[in-house]
């Protein structure tokens, strides 16, 4: 098992196993393609063709390259080509059936020294290695789509698995230019393990119209930094290949977050499959097409939709980080702003952190002096909110504390003038109940801005059950004029965001809890394997344990759900003063200033 593998077997020549076959023929191995449909064979082979000679015209290969890459790459239609494989990764469909019935016929024709590599993602390894002959030499080898770019591949190990098979194949990863992640046998691993939960939760957003689908992928694009939304992520996927691997989570963690939504189910059985099929949760040009095209679900500029008001000034109430941002923000775009602090010391630092912001942006260029300077001119800093007496937004950015939010809007009932819009900008607590102690509980909304306000794009405008449909209409228009992008949610815990993020980053702490991976390896895979631009054990230490902690327990209490309860380790980090970078440790260790 400790030989080279030179001549390496891959079973099934669907999207993933073509992907693979090309890895290993452009790093020198002999490849072996087998796919009981000659179709399938063919595909494989003119991808392979067309992908290398993209390369050629690109010069990242010379022809000569190309042309020994393609004469590696042979297929057949008989496992038996597979006899004098050293390595036999099989990708074939994803039910214990077909792969059994594929170990069990390979046990036949390799010798016994060869490795036998499942493709799984969701399916158990040790099941799969009791059907070998030797299941000494069975491991996961669980690579990423599209193969021949994520860098990313678990090794997955079985309790039967000899050591040496995974130090062949984690070598050979290496070889091949990919970041190997060693880890035990579980339903989705690390990377899917994860990602799957999030996606899961989203579906069920969606089927429960809390948002759009639009405005959930949008919300994760634009406030996580995500490469795709996680419902066009999972027409990628395919929501049956989706619905598959949750139930095999499922029925190894009977975590109710892991059971499959059901419109991932009632998809499935339309035959509405994804981007394969053409159709999903959005609808494609074509089977197998990229390209979204409009359905009956697409957004629309409504002809009755309801008109905003007139917003000229506004008024920004806080002195920290993100007060200053969202001041920045409008003052750019145009706008007279109040910006108010408990003191005029305090309004006047908060100034001077736009003015050092803008200064960066005229260093890089992003920015002339004349309209850092005119930007500058529009903020009047203030040390009480009576200068908020004619603002037609006042916007709340101060600490997120139920009742300093309460006090802070009965202030501002009594301060502006009627028709005034008032916005927070909680990430967490419920909008309805700072609306509630003003007279004027139609005029209150949340406008959820990111963190650092002036480089996020996103907002999420999120409405009571007693906000007015021109209040709505109002924040809407303000965040297009301000250059975001706004979504709309209801008031529940989390909105859409933190709702969905939070619940990944806690399950991400209970791995570690549980010592199936380290910090170190969840959070490559969660790079390398889904793109995030942050392992979540970075970001956790970026947020602050202690905002993340108060995250998990809202959203605990709001839904009830034993899985959302906050993972202890966190709240042992907290207690012990463990904060992440604001305090040099958290679940990393930092440098001091």
């Amino acid at each position: 098992m400790d030989t080279p593998l030179t001549t390496i077997a891959v079973v099934g020549l669907g999207t993933m196993g073509t992907g693979i076959a090309e890895v290993l023929a452009r790093a020198g191995r002999e490849v072996i393609g087998i796919d009981v449909s000659e179709a399938a064979a063919r595909q494989a082979v003119a991808s392979l063709e067309n992908s290398t000679a993209r390369a050629v015209r690109r010069e990242r290969i010379t022809e000569q390259e190309r042309s020994d890459i393609l004469s590696r790459f042979r297929t057949f239609s008989d496992l038996r080509a597979a006899a004098d494989a050293e390595l036999v990764i099989e990708v074939v469909p994803e039910t214990y059936e077909i792969k059994q019935q594929v170990f069990r016929e390979l046990d036949a024709v390799v010798s016994p020294t060869a490795i036998l590599a499942t493709g799984t993602n969701a399916l158990s390894v040790t099941r799969l290695a009791a059907e070998s002959q030797h299941p000494e030499r069975v491991l996961g080898l669980h690579f990423f789509n599209p193969a021949p770019a994520m860098k990313l591949v678990e090794v997955v190990s079985s309790v039967l698995t000899a050591p040496p098979a995974v130090e062949s194949v984690t070598r050979l990863a290496r070889e091949l230019g990919k970041e190997p992640v060693a880890v035990g046998d579980r339903p989705g691993f690390v990377a899917d393990g994860l990602l799957f939960g999030y996606l899961n939760q989203a579906a069920a957003m969606y089927e429960a119209n809390y948002a759009s689908r639009e405005d959930i992928d949008a919300a994760m694009k634009l406030g996580c930094g995500l490469p795709m939304g996680p419902l066009a992520l999972l027409d990628l996927i395919g929501i049956d290949t989706a619905r598959t691997v949750l139930e095999a989570m499922y029925s190894a963690s009977h975590d109710r977050l892991h059971a499959p939504a059901p419109v991932l189910g009632q998809l499935s059985e339309a035959g509405l499959t994804g981007r394969k099929s053409g159709r999903g949760f959005y609808t494609y040009d074509a089977p197998g097409g990229q390209d979204v095209v409009p359905d009956a679900l697409t957004p629309t500029a409504s002809a009755g939709a309801a008109t905003g008001r007139d917003v000229n000034s506004v008024g920004v109430a806080g002195s920290g980080t993100m007060a200053s941002g969202i001041a920045e923000v409008f003052a750019k775009a145009g706008y007279a702003v109040v910006l108010a602090a408990r003191s005029q010391e305090k309004a006047d630092t908060a100034k001077a952190r736009i003015a050092k912001s803008l200064g960066r942006s005229v260093s890089k260029g992003r920015l002339t002096e004349e309209a850092r300077d005119e930007t500058l001119a529009r903020i009047i800093p203030a040390g009480s909110l009576d200068s908020f007496a004619d603002v037609d937004l006042a916007v709340e950015a101060v600490a997120e504390d139920l009742e300093v939010k309460r006090e802070l809007f009965a202030a501002l009932d009594k301060v502006c003038k009627p028709g005034a819009v008032l916005a927070t900008t909680t990430s967490s607590l419920p909008v309805v109940a700072v609306a509630r102690v003003t007279s004027r509980p139609e005029d209150v909304i949340g406008m959820h801005f990111f963190n650092p306000a002036p480089a996020m794009k996103l907002v999420e405008v999120v409405r009571t059950v007693l906000t007015a449909d021109d209040v709505h209409a109002t924040v809407r228009e303000v965040c297009v004029k301000v250059r975001k992008h706004p979504v709309d949610c209801g008031d529940r815990a989390g909105f859409i965001v933190n709702a969905l993020l939070f619940p990944y980053l806690n399950n991400a702490i209970k791995m570690v809890e549980e010592h199936y991976a380290t910090l170190d390896d969840i959070d490559a895979a969660m790079k390398l394997g889904g793109g995030y631009p942050m392992g979540p054990f970075e970001l956790l230490d970026v947020v602050g344990l202690d905002v993340s902690l108060a995250i998990e327990k809202v959203l605990h209490s709001e839904f009830r759900d034993p899985g959302l309860a906050p993972a202890p380790l966190l709240e042992h980090l907290v207690a012990a003063g463990c904060l992440g970078r604001k305090t040099g440790r958290g679940f990393r260790e930092y440098a001091r200033r």
